[in-house]
């Protein structure tokens, strides 16, 4: 990627002003570094750190919250379920990655819907996937207090009824925002370091219980039969679990911090999407085998904890409790990353206030953006009440899915000149068409007050782009 100036990238808005000039960036052995003038950023993060980034985020709900609801809905036909969502995910991940590789920027799914599509359906997606991000983090976050106090119970600390989960989450909230801020590559470490430490325990876990099954240890106890409330179930509970898939995108979002952009970027995406779907599929697996979905069903979404307490009793369900905690700071941490880098990219190109572009020369991070996000979240968590906020971040996602994958089928009519991806999806007309039909479709599922609320998001942010921003002329992309 060459160096490039605001000339080049900019916009300008209706009054006329221009986000702030962007200088002169150096490049050596493939990473970009800020200058004095310059708000581009560094290439910090490699091939494994951009999984880590995937599998981080995605890696949770579909492990710690949904099997014991799952198995209730389709029986050990659930497994079926997480692999249409696989399948529905790689539909989309594949047109990302082809947009990721054209356009290796950060904003992501913005900045593709952008380019292709205009500004006002960019825009539309950028401001609702900061905020969509906002909801899904403090979520995490307000998970991360839940399962540090459960962890502490379960170990023998007395709490004496103090308080703790709301207290934790801020305190972490606060913590992972500051540690963005200090630079991009110490967060990709964390979250490294966090996912690495996870997908250990849960390997460990899910290989002891597959064996188990097996008999290996003991009596066979393969689940009951697979489509125990026939075939329907598993079809219609895939949308309850596509949650579990929502975060391989964010690596799109955090491009302008992935090093070797051309072959990174899709190795990331489609990668992470194949590992979490093994994972949850050997996780539906075991558990059903361990209880039969009926009993699973009544533990609720502390489901898989009592699976490794019956494996392994006590240390089994500290485990759990221990990996549960990894996953919800590997996914806040991510989305507060991916977050920061979308208000980045809306604000460099004026559809935001130009200041959320100011970077710290420092750091190399843009601290402002980060400001953006790590604030609202911090209040959100507050207000502790974030359940269906975090469906509405589900239906934000699968909004910019779609229309991700129609800006796939638009680059490729018009091929403009600029447009020479490094990787390009065979037969992209059925995959990104696919995509977007799934993607849409899955929304029909979710309940109505999230319908309700991610689209007053959405026409919010058409307002905003309307009063702000409606003269905005989008200057090209590389």
């Amino acid at each position: 990627m060459g160096t490039t100036s605001e000339s080049e990238t900019g916009a300008t808005n209706k009054a006329g002003e221009a986000p702030e000039q962007v200088g002169l960036s150096t490049e050596a052995e493939g990473e970009t570094t800020v200058t004095e003038e310059g708000t581009e950023l560094e290439r910090s993060i490699g091939l494994v750190g951009g999984i880590a980034i995937g599998v981080g985020t995605m890696i949770g709900a579909g492990i710690f919250v949904f099997p014991g609801l799952a198995a209730g809905r389709a029986g050990p036909a659930a497994a079926g379920s997480f692999a249409i969502g696989a399948v529905i995910a790689l539909l989309v991940a594949l047109p990302a990655s082809e947009l990721a590789t054209a356009m290796p920027k950060s904003g992501g799914g913005y900045y593709f819907i952008s380019r292709a599509l205009g500004a006002l359906p960019g825009a539309v997606v950028g401001i609702s996937i900061w905020l969509g991000l906002v909801f899904a983090t403090a979520f995490y976050l307000v998970g991360f207090g839940n399962y540090a106090a459960a962890l502490l119970v379960e170990a023998g600390v007395n709490l004496g009824g103090v308080p703790i989960v709301i207290p934790m989450a801020l305190v972490f909230g606060a913590l992972l925002t500051a540690l963005n801020l200090f630079g991009t590559e110490n967060a990709a470490k964390l979250q490294n370091y966090v996912v690495g430490l996870l997908l250990t325990i849960l390997v460990l876990f899910l290989s002891y219980g597959g064996l188990d099954a097996l008999g290996v240890f003991g009596t066979q106890s393969t689940p009951e039969t697979f489509f125990r409330f026939g075939p329907f179930p598993m079809v219609t509970t895939a949308a309850l679990v596509f949650t579990s898939y929502l975060g391989f995108a964010q690596v799109a979002t955090v491009a302008g911090d992935i090093k070797d952009p051309g072959r990174n970027l899709p190795l990331a995406m489609v990668g992470s999407v194949l590992i979490v779907a093994v994972l949850y599929v050997a996780t539906i697996f075991v558990a059903t085998s361990a209880f039969g979905s009926a009993r699973l069903e009544t533990f609720g979404e502390t489901a898989i904890v009592e699976v490794a307490r019956n494996f392994v009793g006590g240390t089994g369900a500290l485990a759990i409790l221990l990996a549960g905690l990894l996953a919800t700071v590997s996914s806040a941490n991510a989305s507060i990353l991916s977050t920061s880098r979308a208000v980045f990219a809306v604000s460099k190109d004026a559809i935001l206030p130009k200041f959320a572009a100011r970077m710290n020369l420092k750091y190399g991070t843009p601290h402002v953006a980060l400001a953006m996000a790590g604030g609202p979240v911090l209040v959100l968590v507050a207000l502790g009440e974030v359940e269906v906020l975090a469906e509405v971040a589900s239906f934000l996602h699968l909004v910019m899915y779609g229309l991700m994958c129609v800006a796939l089928i638009s680059m490729r009519r018009d091929e403009p000149e600029w447009y020479d991806p490094d990787f390009r999806v065979p037969a992209h007309r059925p995959v990104a068409g696919i995509g977007a039909i799934a993607s849409f479709g899955l929304i029909l599922f979710m309940q109505t007050a999230s319908q309700v609320i991610g689209l007053a998001i959405m026409l919010a942010a058409a307002g905003w782009y309307k009063y702000y921003a409606a003269d905005v002329e989008l200057k090209g992309v590389l």
